[in-house]
C-alpha cells in the first residue's frame, strides 16, 4: 500500500479495538477478516470441506422442483418433514423416543436462546451459567435484563459443589444455562459422572436445565457423553443447530422442549419471525434425505482435530512461560490463561497491529472479568497459519511481558517454554 507505514498501521488498526466494550467478538471482526490478519477469534465452520458443487446442485433443484413451497411462508414451528428429521440426528447423540411435536424449529440456535429468555425471564430474574459461558447467550440475558451468576468449571466441566453453592445463594434462579459438550469457550467437556451429579442437584432444586448443544457431534476421541437431555426428560430443554454441522449460512436451530410449553414456543415465535424460512428448512430436509452426511460429519472431525493439533503444538512450541491452556476433546475452541501480569483486553491493540487477532476471555463473563484469558478458534485456519497466528501472538506477549518487566512489573520474560501433555492438559486458573 503505497505511502503507508507500519506505524500508521499500527495506529489505524489499534484505534479500532481500544473502544471495544459490549462485545469483544463484534467489535473485532471488522478487522479480524481481513486476510493479513491471522484470525484466531471467529467460531466459523470450514465450509470449504463440504462438497459444494454438490450442495449447489442440491439448492439449484430446491428452487427450480420445490419453489412454489420452498419460497412460500412456512409455519412458525417448522416444517414436519425437518422436525421428524431432527429426531433422528438426536437419536444418533442418544436422545431417543423425542416426538416432532415436541421440536420447535429457529433461526439458528441464537433464536432459541432468545426465545427460551423471552418465555421465562422477567427484569432483574437471576440465570445461573458457567464461568466463562457463550457471549451470545450473554447478549440474549442482557437483552432480557437478567442477572448472572457464574458457576465456576474445571477440566471435567461444571462444578457440581459450586452449582449447590450458587442455588443456595440465588434460590429463584430461574434456569441453569449450561454447554456440557465441548463447551464455548473454555473447550471442556462435563464428565459422565458429573452429569448425573449436576442432573440431581438441580431436580432437587426445581431448577430448569438448558443445554446448549451445538458441538456434540464434533467428537475427537470416540463418542461424545450423552446429553442431559438423553439422560431426563423431565425440566430439560434441548437447544442445538445445523450450523457447526452443515452451514452457519442457512441459519436453521431448533428447540427440543417438554410439550407443555411447545405452543408457547411456538407463539413467540410466530411473534418473533412470523416463520422461519421455508427454503432454509427445504435446503437441510434436502442435505439430510439425499446427501452422506453423516460422512461429511466424518470429515469435519478430522479436519478439526488435525488443526486442533497443531493448534496445541504451537502453543506448546512458541507461548511464553506462564501460559496455560484446555485441551478440547471436540469442538472449536482452546482457553487459553495468560501469564501473571497480562491484559487480554489492554493487549488486543498490538495484537492487532501484529496481524493476528483472538477474543479476549473478558467477552465471555457477565462481570467483566476474564481479562488474563483468551479464546483461540483453530476450526477455520489452516494448521500452518495457526502456528503463524501464534508465533506472532507469543511475539506480542514476549513485547508485554518485556514491558512489564522494565517499567516496574514483576514479571520477568524467559526464554524457557511450557512443554509437555501435562501443560497443556492443566485448565486456567479460572478454570480449577
Amino acid at each position: 500500500m503505497s505511502g503507508t507505514t507500519q506505524d500508521d498501521y499500527t495506529d489505524r488498526y489499534a484505534r479500532r479495538v481500544r473502544g471495544m466494550t459490549t462485545s469483544e467478538i463484534r467489535a473485532l471482526f471488522a478487522v479480524a477478516s481481513r486476510p493479513e490478519v491471522v484470525s484466531l477469534a471467529g467460531g466459523s465452520p470450514y465450509i470449504a470441506a463440504l462438497p459444494l458443487d454438490a450442495v449447489g446442485e442440491m439448492l439449484n433443484r430446491l428452487g427450480s422442483e420445490q419453489g412454489a413451497t420452498s419460497l412460500q411462508y412456512g409455519i412458525g414451528q417448522g416444517t414436519i418433514e425437518l422436525r421428524e428429521q431432527i429426531c433422528e440426528v438426536m437419536s444418533l447423540s442418544g436422545i431417543t423416543g423425542a416426538s416432532p411435536d415436541d421440536v420447535v424449529v429457529t433461526v439458528g440456535g441464537q433464536q432459541a436462546l432468545d426465545l427460551l429468555a423471552r418465555l421465562f425471564l422477567d427484569p432483574g430474574d437471576v440465570v445461573l451459567a458457567e464461568g466463562p459461558t457463550y457471549v451470545g447467550a450473554l447478549g440474549v440475558l442482557q437483552a432480557a435484563q437478567a442477572q448472572v451468576r457464574h458457576v465456576a468449571m474445571d477440566a471435567d466441566g461444571l462444578i457440581p459443589a459450586a452449582l449447590e453453592e450458587a442455588i443456595a445463594a440465588n434460590p429463584r434462579a430461574k434456569f441453569l444455562y449450561t454447554i456440557p459438550t465441548f463447551q464455548n469457550p473454555a473447550g471442556v467437556t462435563l464428565s459422565e459422572e458429573r452429569r448425573e451429579q449436576v442432573l440431581d442437584i438441580c431436580e432437587r432444586a426445581g431448577l430448569l436445565v438448558i443445554e446448549d448443544d451445538p458441538y456434540g457431534m464434533l467428537s475427537f476421541e470416540g463418542d461424545a457423553p450423552r446429553p442431559l437431555r438423553a439422560r431426563r426428560r423431565d425440566g430439560v430443554f434441548y437447544c442445538s443447530t445445523f450450523s457447526k454441522t452443515f452451514a452457519p449460512g442457512l441459519r436453521v436451530g431448533w428447540i427440543l422442549a417438554p410439550h407443555a410449553v411447545r405452543e408457547k414456543l411456538v407463539m413467540m415465535s410466530e411473534a418473533n419471525v412470523l416463520c422461519p424460512s421455508a427454503f432454509a428448512q427445504g435446503a437441510v430436509t434436502q442435505y439430510l434425505t439425499t446427501m452422506p452426511w453423516r460422512e461429511q460429519i466424518k470429515v469435519y472431525r478430522e479436519i478439526y482435530r488435525e488443526r486442533r493439533d497443531a493448534l496445541l503444538s504451537a502453543l506448546e512450541d512458541l507461548m511464553p512461560a506462564g501460559t496455560t491452556w484446555t485441551r478440547p476433546a471436540g469442538g472449536l475452541f482452546v482457553w487459553a490463561t495468560l501469564p501473571e501480569g497480562l491484559d487480554s483486553k489492554a493487549m488486543m491493540p498490538r495484537a492487532i497491529a501484529a496481524r493476528v487477532a483472538y477474543v479476549p476471555g473478558t467477552g465471555f463473563y457477565a462481570d467483566g472479568t476474564g481479562r488474563n484469558n483468551m479464546r483461540l478458534n483453530y476450526s477455520f485456519s489452516a494448521p500452518e497459519r495457526l502456528r503463524e497466528g501464534v508465533r506472532r501472538l507469543s511475539g506480542v506477549m514476549e513485547q508485554e511481558l518485556a514491558t512489564r518487566a522494565v517499567f516496574g512489573g514483576s514479571t520477568t520474560i524467559s526464554a524457557q517454554r511450557r512443554r509437555g501433555p501435562a501443560a497443556a492438559d492443566t485448565p486456567g486458573p479460572d478454570l480449577a
